[in-house]
């Protein structure tokens, strides 16, 4: 670990054993985590997954975890895809004179707060308040989602921004991908 990353999560490793401030943290293998991971989404119903940046970083972290021991079919058999809210945040808010995009920044400007950006929790509780915040119709919500596969491929749209329910947003978002995964399987089927 790097110097710099411990002093701003608080966590460290001595001897093979991770701290984090100083006191020892219960680990499992990096398989062990995988493999927890991939039988907790199976349980969501091919969730599709949302994060901040992730699609420079985070994704291509995972694809390589996943990779080295073998899961990465596993665990897209799992989801439906990925939504990083970084490019999302910048259609919606691209009249907004914004300067930054960084998530503190977008929880601060948009919801009035702060909080410790990296302490996992608190960001992934940021992170939905901020996503419920920017309110993505459906169709944007399918214009941003990517998969593992299409990491290096895939682009960005830009559409204009419409608002409704969040929950019918996700709902239409995901009948739409797995309507076309659906038509993409019988098209594969008649040849």
């Amino acid at each position: 670990m790097q110097p710099g990353a411990s002093r701003i999560t608080g966590f460290s490793v001595r001897r093979q054993r991770l701290f984090l401030h100083r006191r020892p943290v219960l680990t499992s293998s990096l398989r062990e985590a995988l493999v927890s991971f991939i039988t907790f989404l199976r349980m969501l119903g091919r969730p599709v997954l949302v994060g901040h940046n992730i699609r420079r970083f985070d994704c291509h972290v995972l694809a390589r975890a996943l990779d080295e021991f073998g899961l990465r079919s596993d665990f897209q058999k799992e989801v439906s895809g990925f939504v990083d809210t970084l490019p999302l945040a910048r259609q919606l808010l691209k009249d907004s004179g914004l300067q930054s995009f960084k998530q503190e920044n977008l929880v601060k400007t948009l919801l009035g707060v702060s909080y410790a950006a990296h302490n996992a929790l608190e960001d992934v509780q940021a992170l939905q308040k901020l996503y419920w915040a920017l309110k993505p119709t459906a169709n944007q919500i399918h214009q941003h989602i990517f998969t593992l596969d299409s990491l290096a491929t895939a682009a960005v749209s830009q559409a204009p921004a419409a608002q409704s329910g969040l929950c019918e947003r996700f709902r239409k978002a995901l009948a739409i991908v797995r309507e076309e995964r659906a038509g993409e399987h019988l098209d594969e089927k008649a040849f």
